[in-house]
């Protein structure tokens, strides 16, 4: 049996596949491959987020460090999108597979998707 963190990380994991899955079938659809994703953060040690959050740009206790969330670099034609607005079609799919999106946040961050 699974312990539930392992259960959770587990789902994550899924969930990120989903995604990915998801990216794939727009381009499969519009008959172009003008979506990407590429990974950028997924683990955060504790120590670099107590820090973060001292610097303002983070908050100590993120779920990074319990490898329940990620976030990702999106791509459109090769493109990279840096406005949190590009990934709503991203967040609304992670959010019907049950995640929370980092778009909602008070503090915008639409490039996050957690558990």
């Amino acid at each position: 049996m699974l312990s539930t963190t392992v259960s959770k990380q587990w789902k994550m994991v899924r969930m990120t596949a989903e995604l990915i899955k998801f990216v794939e079938k727009h381009n499969d659809l519009f008959g172009e491959n003008d979506w990407a994703l590429t990974f950028g953060e997924a683990y955060r040690p504790s120590m670099l987020a107590q820090w973060y959050a001292k610097m303002g740009i983070g908050v100590a206790n993120s779920k990074h460090c319990e490898r329940l969330a990620i976030d990702v670099n999106f791509f459109i034609g090769g493109v990279y999108q840096s406005k949190s607005e590009a990934y709503t079609p991203l967040g609304i799919y992670w959010e019907g597979l049950g995640g929370v999106w980092g778009g909602r946040f008070k503090k915008v961050d639409g490039n996050h998707f957690e558990v």
